[in-house]
């Protein structure tokens, strides 16, 4: 029989934590360039990966199709990417930012630290990368048991 403490310490709970405190301090963040944390993935994605199709995008960040077709239509409308046909296959879009995209991206890039920085107080310096090294496990047994599971 587990103890209430163990009901306390459920890893999903602080992931649970993590997600929906992480959002709104990105929330907040963007609130002034129009964007939410639904579009800051999308933007930091195109920030090393220029020119992708939008279905390399969808893969690589673990969403479908639908979120990221959303997302960037209105990342364009907003004018912080641009969409252009493939010269090579007329069925696939290439998605690159703008100049105004990649400017965006610098200061996303500073907040993002920011938070980082907040979550990583009162860690000693040399656990980071442990932390970062088992969080990027943990996303990876959630995608592989998704993977596995469809």
């Amino acid at each position: 029989m587990s103890s209430p403490e163990s009901k306390d310490s459920a890893i999903g709970k602080y992931i649970s934590i993590l997600y929906r405190y992480g959002r709104s301090y990105m929330d907040q963040r963007m609130s002034e360039y129009s964007i939410g944390s639904g579009q800051y993935s999308f933007l930091f994605y195109l920030y090393s990966n220029d020119n992708s199709t939008q279905d390399k995008i969808s893969s690589s960040l673990c969403v479908d199709k639908a979120t990221t077709t959303r997302a960037l239509q209105k990342l364009e409308t907003l004018g912080y990417i641009s969409r252009r046909i493939s010269t090579s296959d007329n069925r696939i879009n290439l998605v690159k930012l703008t100049p105004e995209g990649r400017l965006l991206c610098e200061e996303l890039k500073d907040y993002s630290k920011i938070w980082e920085s907040i979550l990583l107080d009162n860690i000693p310096i040399e656990e980071h990368s442990i932390i970062k090294s088992y969080l990027k496990i943990l996303a990876e047994n959630a995608i592989n048991n998704k993977l596995t599971k469809e």
